[in-house]
């Protein structure tokens, strides 16, 4: 069955504006939670913390996660004298003047797997990078398909939105350990005494479901911009063959071990790490129901 490229888009982004709902509805309710049990006085000026926190972090990330991630993962600018980073350097061009944004800066990490990711605040600060293993078992087509699928990300503010949400969830993440930590050493007492020990029973189940579940959503809501950036890449390609090929060539000669930290493994064309717990936490999804979604265009 044909799949309506821009149907397809405007369900996975309404579906991703609910993620993103549900991500600040839990921040909410966890810092209310605490507050009601610790210091009920308190629990709006936790709230309005909380939201202080996530932007404070963000704002690091913002103006310097670029620079850190590119760093971390050992990528170098792509040297135009060498032919194959030449040809990817004219392939990020050509896509960045399709897509109406500035062309991004390109690097090239090393690694034997196929791989590739987009970093950066906003299409004014952004940079594309490929691995060595991309540029050497990647016709032109095929590596166009790729990069594609990064520059959708970059004129989508992907690397932007996953930023705050991976920011949001890091504070549900230490209120949930806070909250953990209160219960087992008393806290609420008062609570129980004053009848409402059904609160913590609440605060109990949202400290032990809400780490898990806010990561489960977080990988949904990943798993929805890879979709879009593939759409994306067959749009301004106008040949979704080749990023299907590229990801059939993956499935077959990636290892999934590529040498980068799991705090950025999200940023990547695939999941650069396998692991048992993919099926569940994976921030990409399976290159199979890609190939298919793509061929079906």
């Amino acid at each position: 069955m044909k799949v309506n490229i821009y149907e397809f888009t405007d369900k996975n982004k309404r579906d991703s504006y609910l993620l993103i709902l549900f991500f600040f509805i839990t921040l909410i309710v966890i810092a209310w939670v605490i507050g009601e049990l610790f210091a009920p006085q308190l629990s709006v000026i936790l709230v309005i913390f909380a939201f202080l926190y996530c932007s404070f972090d963000a704002l690091i990330s913002y103006f310097f996660g670029d620079k850190i991630v590119l760093a971390s993962v050992g990528a170098r600018k792509a040297n135009p004298e060498n032919p194959k980073e030449k040809m990817l350097i004219n392939i990020v061009e050509e896509l960045s003047l399709a897509a109406g944004i500035k062309t991004p800066q390109v690097y090239v990490m090393p690694g034997r797997d196929i791989n590739a990711f987009a970093t950066g605040r906003d299409p004014e600060h952004s940079s594309v990078c490929v691995t060595g293993g991309a540029l050497e078992n990647l016709n032109r087509t095929e590596l166009s398909g790729v990069i594609g699928h990064e520059i959708t990300h970059i004129r989508n503010y992907d690397v932007r939105l996953m930023t705050l949400i991976a920011t949001v969830i890091g504070m549900i993440g230490l209120l949930s350990y806070i909250l953990i930590q209160g219960l087992a050493f008393g806290g609420g007492g008062k609570k129980e005494r004053e009848g409402e020990g059904w609160l913590l029973l609440v605060a109990f189940i949202i400290a032990l479901l809400t780490p898990i579940v806010s990561r489960i959503a977080q990988a949904m809501l990943s798993r929805r911009r890879e979709f879009l950036a593939d759409m994306g890449s067959a749009d301004l390609t106008k040949n979704p063959e080749g990023l299907a090929s590229a990801l059939e060539k993956i499935k077959l000669m990636n290892e999934g071990k590529l040498n980068v930290s799991e705090s950025v493994s999200h940023l990547f064309f695939t999941d650069p790490n396998k692991s048992p717990l993919d099926n569940l936490f994976a921030t990409h999804p399976p290159i199979d129901e890609r190939i298919k979604v793509l061929r079906s265009l």
